[in-house]
């Protein structure tokens, strides 16, 4: 199913809401965001996968893309190339499905949670929100090709590798008080780390709160947290919660795009890369996800 909605659109514009509402199946959304058409389809298809209700596939008109002829897959026109597109896209759905469980991500970026190879995206929301949680920290961790003389967008799903070591957090402060925030912290790693001079320190952070369940007033801010303080920590007062990996290729991609960076790296690999074998009991193995309580 197409719809074509326009950025341009306001986000509380009433039509646009019910065109999302109407357009949306029960239970959770993905929403992403095409940047080019890299790995779009198996993108797509992978959180299908996953068992999400509705897939809201975002691109510009100037985008061709081969989906899955699925119908819970929905192409919406939407500029993500525009400065500040992704929280806009993503409080415009939040806000066009109140109650409902939102993922967000790119392409070329894959969800994984713990067991998601026996588990639907359904049952973990489902144990995540009767553990009282309305969010879930996920971190973002690089895949890159091995190769990049035969792979020169540093992207090739069967032989992607991934960092085993180097991940590390840091306390996060409030911007206005300096105070450190409580359950709160700044993750870095990957190749964020690694490639640092190239990467402004804004964007060197490698956690986002991916998974939420939306709430009216409650909004996705430019630095993947959100305006609700609890929903940016990692785990509730009592215990240990759920948290999932995005493992991603955008960063790797945007190294070897960026003229300014990509002839200082021959190569992403380094004594601590990894074949990623696309499997969560690896991530787990890492330390890299958190399954909880959830067995």
């Amino acid at each position: 199913m197409i719809q074509m909605l326009r950025r341009s659109d306001p986000i509380s514009n009433p039509s646009l809401l019910r065109t999302l509402q109407r357009g949306i199946a029960a239970g959770p959304v993905a929403v992403l965001l095409m940047e080019d058409a890299i790995e779009a389809t198996s993108t797509v298809a992978h959180h299908l996968n996953l068992g999400f209700g509705a897939v809201l596939v975002l691109s510009p008109p100037d985008l061709a893309l081969d989906l899955p002829d699925d119908p819970r897959v929905h192409q919406v026109e939407f500029d993500t190339r525009a400065t500040g597109a992704l929280p806009d896209a993503v409080n415009l759905a939040a806000n066009a499905l109140p109650g409902r469980w939102i993922y967000y991500g790119y392409n070329a970026e894959y969800l994984f949670f713990p067991f998601s190879e026996t588990r639907s995206i359904g049952e973990l929301l489902t144990f995540h929100g009767e553990e009282r949680r309305e969010a879930m920290l996920a971190y973002v961790v690089d895949l890159y090709a091995p190769d990049l003389s035969d792979h020169p967008n540093a992207v090739d799903l069967p032989t992607a590798h991934l960092d085993t070591a180097g991940y590390y957090a840091l306390a996060r402060q409030d911007a206005v008080t300096g105070a450190t925030l409580e359950r709160q912290l700044d993750f870095y790693g990957g190749l964020r780390w690694r490639f640092e001079e190239h990467v402004p320190q804004e964007r060197r952070r490698i956690d986002r709160i991916s998974l939420f369940r939306a709430r009216s007033g409650v909004r996705l801010r430019a630095d993947h947290t959100h305006t609700d303080e609890e929903w940016n920590t990692y785990a509730c007062p009592w215990h240990h919660n759920l948290t999932a990996v995005i493992a991603s290729f955008r960063t790797a991609k945007a190294l070897k795009r960026n003229p300014g960076s990509t002839f200082d790296i021959p190569s992403f690999m380094w004594r601590n890369s990894a074949p990623f074998e696309w499997h969560s009991q690896q991530l787990m193995d890492l330390g890299l996800m958190e399954p909880g309580q959830w067995f």
